[in-house]
Formats: structure tokens, C-alpha cells, sequence
């Protein structure tokens, strides 16, 4: 009860006053039977919200018409947050008083709808609920969440200006009678995303003076608010009970349950609140929130700027400037434009300093100012060119006011002179269309038909409209091919077979291994192998091959230049065996398999899959992990080959190792 106190006089002489249930007239034709009102009792509260009452006493021995008491509101300030509810502090009054023969702590019921001014209070810790007064003192509210009170028992209508029957009411921004301009609704939905080495995160920002604020937690994880005020004190509220807590002057309710925690908050916000979550580890949890969010930056306007003239007729104009609600002060006007509900008051225009000059002959007559003098106006210059090519960007210019003379000269002046119109934004997005990206088309079936094999896929690079083109990242490109497996197994000659039954397997795994398709994206395509260069024993093949392209309007190939296709060109020479020279079929020596499959040993000899580095840590920031990558390299030139001709090596393991990196930032 410290801080604000009542008073019980006038409510005890109320309680005998009868209202007159006749139909009152104007309060000028029932006077002359009523002598004159009594000065106004005291106030029945300190503060929150009484109400103070007249009497009058009617001098007629017959019945006056009209009312013999009146009331109006008073103490119409705020209590102190110490100063606790009302209503809670005329049921602790009993405290020290027994029922039925025992003390009890007696706690508020409110918000009854079927007697709101009557005092009914709950026993703590029990289910005992009793009405310890058939009224409530004058100035108690009728409802927790209304500015309704109750007056001599009956719930009295109270508006947002604290006028006894008014029916004006807060908008959403909290100003009494308004049209709900100075906020804006902030809605949105935060979902978790469970990592390994982040324990909690922002959910949302909520900043000073927000109302109307309610978060709905849905899962297994826990909420928590950071507070700033606006002095800069910062402190970390864990909630962790269902009940009202009271943070930083703000008044909480937090209600928890097994798998859904609900805050709310009915504000205004005495600080800047943070919520955030802690993570609990049991799948991924929801947040819906909901609050108003003041608009701190509005535009005011200024006073009307110096004459133009200080004599025979001039100008002057009004301006408007971003004023900071929080700390009083005037800010650069993107503040302002920051918030869409912002609408910047166009300048005023008058005449000024209309007395004739000195030097003139006479009065000086006062023209449009268009005939005689052209207004000052806005000039810019041409846009710069876009800071991106795609994926929007920003091109600026430059915007100056300037002033013609009677002669046509033109020179620049204040930009105040030119505020009477509103002045062209000097910045605007452009090429705001999508960038380029991949895309990726279905898979091949698999090159061989069991065991181990490769299969492909087409990958274009699709601008905004659908069609193909340039300009994609190429580290971003997905590969174009990847090992597949066919389940059924292989059942391959043993080695002791004839060796011209190797021959014609190894020839179409050849042919199957380096064939090609031209597709829409730059790639070798080599040509057939030419003839054996002999025709018995072992000799060369040479093919040609080319850079091409398909080009999807017309379905014709385009030849390009070599450096326009990526990866490794396939070889344009090798090996051939045509046969035995004396055409006998018998096995074939040690020098004569080392001659026919040189080649192919030399090609297995050759390329190797090898560990080259790591690639980048699969997060920006906090923890993450790095994949060994590994390549098919030329052992003799150490140079990256294609994956194809190390098919016969064996792939080794992946390995992963952890990164670390700076802290992310919150959110």
C-alpha cells in the first residue's frame, strides 16, 4: 500500500444516497429547485484512477428532479509498480482479521462477470473463496484489462481519457483516440534449428514501448528474455514457472506447459526485450509472436523557414525533419522512410515581407510567382550504373535545388527553397530479377547393367526467364556426373581364358566409358577412332575432338573454342591390336600380352585417385566440418584428370574433419 491510499468517508456517505430513477431534464430547468453543487470530496485514490463526488440538496418540499450526487475521476496517474493491484491490497487489509476463527492470506479474485465490484478473495494455498465486502472501494477497477470502475458498487463505463461515460478508446499504438499510425503490427514465425553446437538462439527482437505482445513456444525447448534499458543496464530472465513476474517495470505472464510455453505481455515496454530459446535437445520446437512495434521516427514539421526577400514580396516555406521519440532528437530522414506507414507532410507556402522596398518607386504588386519569378525546382542527374548485374542492386544520382533567373540562368541554392515539392529519391533499386542458376536434370540410367558403373545427367545454367545462358557460378555447378551401383553381380572370365576373349569386353568398355553427348553445356565431344594404323600386331588410333555445344532454339551444335569447355580433353590417341600377323590363334607369350596390353597398364599405372586438400567448413561461422576431396591425378604430370580414367582404382574413403570459426553474431 505504499506510494497510494484511499479514502472511506465519501464511500460510506454514498452508500445512502438514492439516485432518482425519473427521467432527468436540461440541468438549466431543474436548478432553480436545487441549491447550488458542494465543492468535490477528496479523491478515494492517490493515484490509478478514483473518483472524487458532489452533493447537492434539493430545497423543495416536494421531489426535485435529477440527480442529488454527481461524480468525476481523479488522481488520474500512474501508481508506482511497488504499489501493487487495487483490489489485492483491500484483500489483504483482512489479513489481521480472523474468519471463522483462523487468519488467512487473502488473494484477489477478479474479473468476476457476474458481480465485478463485489471484494471476493481466495484463501493462498487453499480453494476457499469468500466475498469479504458487498463492495469494492470507488475507483477499483471492474476488470483487470479495462479502465471501467467501479463507483457506490456499480461498474461505471471509463474511457481512454479517464471521462466518467466516454466510450473513446486506445488503438493498438496505445494513444487514446487514434487512428493506430504510430505502430505498426510485427507478426511472424521462428523455427528451430537443432545444431550441434549451439545450445540457444534469438528468437526475436522486440524493442522499447512495443504493446500487445504474445509469444506462443510450441515443442520441448524453453524461453528466456535478455532486457536493455534505455540507459544501457542489460540482465537474462529465465522463466521457468507459469505465474506474473514483473521485469524491468514490464509486467509479465508466462504460462507453461509439458510441450507449449505462452508470454504475454500487455506493455507498454519499459525496455528493449530479446527473446530467445534454449534449446533442450528433444526435435525442433515453433514460435508464433504477435506484437504492435511503436514507430519511434516521425516526421515534424519545422517552422517556416527566412523570407526570400526582405522586402517587395518573397517566400517562405515550412520543412519537415525524422524526429527520434526516444531520445528527442532530430535524425537523418532514412529513419523515417524506414517505416512505409510514414507519410512525410508536404511543405506550406506563404508570402512574406509584402512592405515595398526603399529603393522602389511605390508599392510593388505582388504577381504569381511563376509569372515573374519561376519557383526554385529539383534537377538530378542521370542514374549511375547498377551495382549488380542481377539479384537487385542500387544506382544513385545526384539531386540539387536549383533557382532560374528572369534571364534563364540557372544556379543552385538552399534546399529549403525547393521543400514546397517533394524531392526525387536520389537512390532506387535495380536488376532486381533473379540471378542465373543451376539446374539439374534427371539422372542417366547406369553405364553398365551390374557391379559398379557411372551414370550422368544434364546441367544448365537458367536465367530468370527459363532460358539457357551464361553467367552461373562455376563453383556452384552440380556435377554432372557420379558411381552407381546395379545391384546384380558380375561374373567376370577368369585371367588363365584365351586372351582374345578379353578383347572385344575391354573394347566395349572402352567405347562405353568415353562416349559422349553434346548437351547445353559447353563439353568434349570426341569423334570415332580412326582405322588401326596396321593391320596386324599393334598399332595407333588417332581421333578428333572438339569443344561443342548444343543450341536449344535452333537444335543445332556449335563448335567453340577449346578453353570454353571445363575438365580434362580426352586423349586423342592410342593402342590398337588387329590381330596375330601370321594369323595363327594360339595363346600369346609374356612379351606379346606385355605388348598387346602396354597400353592398358601404362593407363592403369598412370592415374590414381589422390587426396587434394579440403573443401571450405560447411558453415560460415561456429562449428562445422571439411570434406577431403578427392581427384583422379596423372602421376607423371600431377595434373587433375577425369574421374573415368581412374574407374579402375579403387575410390578411397571419405574423411571429414571438424572446423571452427569465429562466433556467429546473434540474431
Amino acid at each position: 500500500m505504499e506510494g497510494c491510499h484511499w479514502t472511506t468517508a465519501g464511500t460510506l456517505l454514498l452508500a445512502s444516497l438514492v439516485l432518482s430513477s425519473r427521467t432527468p431534464r436540461s440541468e438549466e430547468d431543474r436548478d432553480t429547485l436545487w441549491d447550488a453543487w458542494s465543492s468535490w470530496s477528496e479523491c478515494s485514490r492517490t493515484c490509478g484512477g478514483g473518483a472524487s463526488y458532489s452533493l447537492r440538496r434539493c430545497l423543495s418540499s416536494k421531489t426535485c428532479e435529477g440527480r442529488n450526487i454527481r461524480y468525476r475521476t481523479c488522481s488520474n496517474v500512474n501508481c508506482p509498480p511497488e504499489a501493487g493491484d487495487f483490489r489485492a491490497q483491500q484483500c489483504s487489509a483482512h489479513n489481521d482479521v480472523k474468519y471463522q476463527g483462523q487468519f488467512y492470506e487473502w488473494l484477489p479474485i477478479s474479473n468476476d462477470p457476474d458481480n465485478p465490484c463485489s471484494l471476493k478473495c481466495q484463501a493462498r494455498g487453499t480453494s476457499l473463496i469468500v466475498e469479504l465486502a458487498p463492495k469494492v472501494l470507488d475507483g477499483t477497477r471492474c476488470y483487470t484489462e479495462s479502465l471501467d470502475m467501479c463507483i457506490s458498487g456499480l461498474c461505471q463505463i471509463v474511457g481512454c481519457d479517464r471521462q466518467l461515460g466516454s466510450t473513446v478508446k486506445e488503438d493498438n499504438c496505445g494513444v487514446c483516440n487514434g487512428d493506430g499510425s504510430t505502430c505498426r503490427l510485427v507478426r511472424g514465425q521462428y523455427k528451430s534449428q537443432l545444431s550441434t553446437n549451439k545450445l540457444n538462439d534469438t528468437v526475436v527482437a522486440i524493442p522499447y514501448g512495443s504493446r500487445q505482445v504474445r509469444l506462443v513456444l510450441k515443442g520441448h525447448d524453453h524461453l528466456y528474455l535478455e532486457t536493455k534499458t534505455l540507459q544501457g543496464l542489460k540482465s537474462e530472465n529465465t522463466l521457468s514457472s507459469t505465474g506474473s513476474f514483473l521485469i524491468d517495470n514490464s509486467s509479465i505472464e508466462f504460462q507453461k506447459f509439458p510441450d507449449k510455453e505462452i508470454l504475454r505481455i500487455s506493455g507498454p515496454l519499459t525496455a528493449d526485450f530479446t527473446v530467445k530459446i534454449r534449446y533442450a535437445g528433444d526435435g525442433d520446437s515453433s514460435v508464433q509472436f504477435i506484437f504492435y512495434q511503436p514507430i519511434i521516427h516521425q516526421w515534424r514539421e519545422t517552422d517556416f523557414f527566412p523570407c526570400s526577400a526582405s522586402c517587395g514580396g518573397g517566400y517562405q516555406l515550412t520543412s519537415a525533419e525524422c524526429f527520434d521519440l526516444r531520445s528527442n532528437r532530430v535524425v537523418s530522414d532514412q529513419y523515417c522512410h524506414y517505416y512505409p506507414e510514414n507519410i512525410k507532410p508536404k511543405p506550406k507556402l506563404q508570402e512574406c515581407n509584402l512592405d515595398p522596398c526603399p529603393a522602389s518607386d511605390g508599392y510593388k504588386q505582388i504577381m504569381p510567382y511563376d509569372l515573374y519569378h519561376p519557383l526554385p525546382r529539383w534537377e538530378s542527374t542521370p542514374w549511375t550504373a547498377c551495382s549488380l548485374s542481377c539479384g537487385g542492386g542500387i544506382q544513385s544520382r545526384s539531386i540539387s535545388c536549383v533557382e532560374e533567373d528572369i534571364q534563364g540562368h540557372i544556379s543552385p541554392v538552399e534546399e529549403w527553397k525547393c521543400m514546397y515539392t517533394p524531392k526525387m529519391p536520389v537512390v532506387q533499386p535495380c536488376n532486381i530479377f533473379d540471378c542465373p542458376q543451376w539446374l539439374a536434370q534427371e539422372w542417366s540410367p547406369c553405364t553398365v547393367t551390374c557391379g559398379q558403373g557411372l551414370r550422368y545427367r544434364v546441367v544448365l545454367c537458367i536465367d530468370h526467364r527459363g532460358m539457357h545462358t551464361g553467367g552461373c557460378s562455376p563453383k556452384a555447378k552440380p556435377h554432372i556426373k557420379e558411381e552407381c551401383l546395379v545391384p546384380t553381380p558380375c561374373y567376370k572370365p577368369k585371367e588363365k581364358l584365351p586372351v582374345e576373349a578379353q578383347l572385344p569386353w575391354y573394347k566395349q568398355a572402352q567405347e562405353l566409358e568415353e562416349g559422349a553427348v553434346v548437351s547445353e553445356e559447353p563439353s568434349f565431344i570426341p569423334e570415332a577412332w580412326s582405322p588401326c594404323s596396321v593391320t596386324c600386331g599393334v598399332g595407333n588410333q588417332v581421333r578428333l575432338v572438339k569443344c561443342q555445344v548444343l543450341l536449344s532454339f535452333s537444335q543445332s551444335v556449335a563448335d567453340l573454342p577449346m578453353d570454353e569447355c571445363a575438365g580434362p580433353k580426352p586423349v586423342s590417341q592410342r593402342a590398337c591390336y588387329s590381330g596375330s600377323c601370321s594369323g595363327e590363334a594360339t595363346e600369346y607369350t609374356s612379351e606379346q600380352m606385355e605388348l598387346l596390353y602396354g597400353s592398358l597398364q601404362e593407363f592403369d599405372e598412370l592415374y590414381d585417385w589422390e587426396y587434394k586438400g579440403f573443401t571450405e567448413c560447411s558453415e560460415s561461422c561456429g562449428r562445422g566440418v571439411q570434406e577431403a576431396v578427392v581427384t583422379c591425378l596423372n602421376k607423371q604430370t600431377r595434373e587433375t584428370a577425369d574421374e573415368t580414367l581412374c574407374v579402375t582404382s579403387r575410390r578411397p574413403p571419405q574423411l571429414l574433419k571438424a572446423c571452427s570459426l569465429d562466433p556467429c553474431p546473434p540474431r
